[in-house]
């Protein structure tokens, strides 16, 4: 049996994701989201959210490149003095997954400071009428065990009972397309060497009593998907139960004014996440779309 979650990231970032989030979903394959707390449209992710009561919605915990929900001096490990918010004048997070990377991998960051966060992050959709479904990370971070053990703390904290695993197959996508990618090596090489990481997780998980798919799909191709390569990733499905990581979004003003690198891409995503032939090729492969609701 094959089963599959399509989570779009960023509820909450944009206007414009926001309203590309509920299209792929309504008439699309998208079946849960991740709202982050901090993000610029985070009340207009609450509105929508409500209107889509069949969309599993969980808590997207960013610990980089945006602003923390606890005041800043309470976090010193993970926000920078030298990074200001322009609206707010309060430090930031730390920018960049290869400098957290190595704060992660050398100690520097605090365990006590990052479930305090996330437990503020899950708190505030809590509190906003969501029932959170499940947790992840901006950027994947808790894919780092200095940062999956507080985060799995405060999951359970609030009554959160999953969490997605960010560690994809061995083979995310056949030798002969990546060939035809030489784009997406760089990717797959940053995937494969993480790929030590993922028996810590799995222990991690089990020991919290955390639900969990089997792995994650799409991170390799990030920024690059399409039909084609949809095609591909489905067509390897493995058995079990898989996550397909998605970024739906429209590229208006509000997108082109943030801080990320996936812009016209988001439109291509929500293009083909909403094709009707996107329900009928999963139908063909014998794959079964469900939620975190119903993980």
């Amino acid at each position: 049996m094959r089963r599959l979650i399509v989570n779009a990231d960023d509820f909450g970032f944009t206007a414009g994701v926001n309203r590309a989030i509920v299209e792929a979903h309504t008439h699309g394959i998208v079946t849960s989201a991740t709202l982050m707390a901090n993000g610029p449209a985070f009340d207009d992710a609450i509105v929508s959210a409500k209107a889509v009561p069949h969309l599993s919605v969980g808590c997207h915990v960013v610990l980089i490149d945006g602003e923390p929900v606890l005041d800043p001096k309470q976090i010193p490990s993970i926000t920078s003095e030298s990074a200001l918010s322009e609206s707010s004048g309060r430090a930031r997070f730390h920018e960049g997954l290869k400098s957290f990377a190595a704060r992660a991998l050398a100690g520097r960051l605090t365990a006590d400071e990052i479930e305090s966060e996330a437990i503020a992050q899950i708190r505030k959709l809590q509190a906003a009428g969501i029932h959170v479904s499940h947790v992840d990370t901006h950027k994947h971070t808790h894919l780092f065990p200095a940062v999956l053990r507080p985060l799995l703390r405060a999951a359970r904290s609030r009554g959160v009972r999953a969490v997605r695993n960010p560690f994809g197959p061995r083979k995310p996508l056949k030798s002969s397309e990546l060939l035809r990618r030489p784009g997406l090596w760089t990717r797959y090489a940053e995937v494969r060497i993480l790929r030590v990481l993922a028996s810590k997780f799995r222990n991690a998980a089990n020991r919290a009593g955390m639900v969990t798919p089997d792995g994650t799909l799409g991170i390799v191709v990030t920024g690059a998907l399409d039909e084609k390569l949809f095609r591909a990733i489905t067509a390897i499905i493995p058995e079990g139960t898989w996550e397909f990581v998605c970024h739906p979004g429209y590229n208006d003003d509000d997108l082109k004014l943030a801080n990320t690198r996936l812009r016209e891409s988001r439109e291509t995503e929500l293009r083909v996440l909403t094709m009707p032939e996107a329900r009928k090729l999963l139908l063909h492969q014998g794959i079964s779309l469900i939620s975190y609701h119903e993980l």
